[in-house]
This record gives C-alpha cells, structure tokens and sequence, in this order.
C-alpha cells in the first residue's frame, strides 16, 4: 500500500473550504438524497452525501475531488451527525479521499490475482510515466495509489481511474491509458483485449447471438424436441 498523500495544514483548509456550502443545483440533490430515508433517519444519508461533496470539491478545483474537514462538518450540521461519526464514515471507505487529488486518480489493485496477472507492469506504467505512490504529478494531472481488490478478478491486471475501470491491462495498454487521459482524449472504457465484461477473451463461445440482440431460443429449442413443458 502506498504512503498517505499530503494533507494541507487546518489554516489552510479552513481558509479554502470553511466557506463550504452546497451549489444550488447539488442542495436541491441533497435535499432529494436525505427525503429517501424516514424522519429521524436522514443520518443514513452521509454516504451519498459525502459522494457528492467530493464531487462538488472536485468540479470547483478541477479534480477528482476530497473532503476538507469543514466539507465534513458541514455534512455533519446539515444531518445533525457529530463531526467525528461523519469521519468515521469517510476513513472506513476508500472511495473517499482524505487528501487533495489529481484530475485522474489511478487506482492500481494489487492484490493476489492481480498481481499474479501483471500489475507490477501496470505500476512500471505508471513509474515510468512520473507517477509516484500517494504523489500527485507536477502538473495536477495523476494521483497513484495502490488500493486492494477493486473486484474485476476475472480481467486482472486492472485499475480504477475515477468513475472508470480499464481492465486486462499490460504494460503497453496502461501507458496508452495514461497517454489519451494526459491529453484529453478517453481511453476505451473496461477490458483492453478483445472480450465483453468478463467474457471469454475473443468473445463468447455459446449463445452467440446474444451478443448483438436478447435473442430468443426457442424456436431452436422446440426443433431439438427440447420445448418446454
């Protein structure tokens, strides 16, 4: 796992974000948020609430976005939490990010299966792209960050960039990934090889006609006497 990125001294953070609120359009989708859950429970909103504020952070500084401690307070007023079980929440899930990150925040699974399956080429990627763990690039672009399993076994080697997963990754493909995000294109989205999500590489073998439509069997079916009762 990589060392912690740098969190900027509370005067600093305070100065910047202790002004935080919502923008209108995202207090209209907080007030949506909290109204999903019965009177007394809006507490159960701070998940998804904390989603959006980083997301709020993000589109003001041009990032991926993180939450500023008064980002949590406010969050913790607004649901009548105190601001430590706000924190708890954010420190428990790696989706939120406790330190300013860069645009594209690429997160490269090093576990087993993973690891097994190339990520070590997918990091010398990385590397030697100047990307560095728990660093951001000098021009705001990358923040790395070595995480656990990302949950995409079946197409190790993979990463999460953002919202995004690019799977089936190798040495070439990762640097290709970096090059189109660093100039403002859009890498292809999930596997890198020739599959569908989680199909056998070089498309499916059976039901092959389901890959363009939701095609209906059964015709087949009944000409193999195999109709259903």
């Amino acid at each position: 796992m990589s060392d912690a990125a740098h969190i900027p001294d509370e005067a600093e953070t305070r100065a910047r974000w202790g002004g935080f609120a919502w923008t209108p359009e995202n207090a209209a989708q907080a007030e949506k948020i909290i109204a999903r859950y019965p009177p007394g429970r809006q507490q159960s909103a701070v998940m998804p609430l904390l989603d959006l504020a980083q997301r709020q952070v993000g589109a003001e500084t041009g990032t991926q976005g993180w939450l500023p401690v008064p980002v949590m307070e406010y969050i913790g007023a607004q649901l009548g939490m105190a601001y430590i079980r706000v924190y708890e929440v954010a420190t428990f899930y790696t989706m939120y990010n406790l330190a300013p990150v860069g645009r594209y925040h690429v997160q490269v699974c090093g576990t087993t299966p993973c690891m097994l399956r190339g990520s070590d080429d997918v990091l010398e990627a990385c590397y030697k792209k100047g990307l560095k763990k728990g660093a951001t690039t000098a021009d705001g672009l990358f923040t790395l960050t070595e995480v656990e399993c990302l949950g995409a076994c079946a197409n190790a080697p993979m990463v999460q960039i953002n919202d995004d997963n690019y799977e089936d990754l190798t040495f070439d493909s990762m640097t290709a990934v970096l090059d189109t995000l660093a100039a403002g294109g859009q890498p292809k989205i999930g596997p890198q090889v020739e599959r569908q999500t989680s199909c056998p590489e070089g498309g499916p073998t059976t039901l092959q006609e389901m890959v363009s439509e939701n095609h209906d069997y059964r015709g087949r079916w009944e000409a193999m006497g195999n109709a259903p009762a």
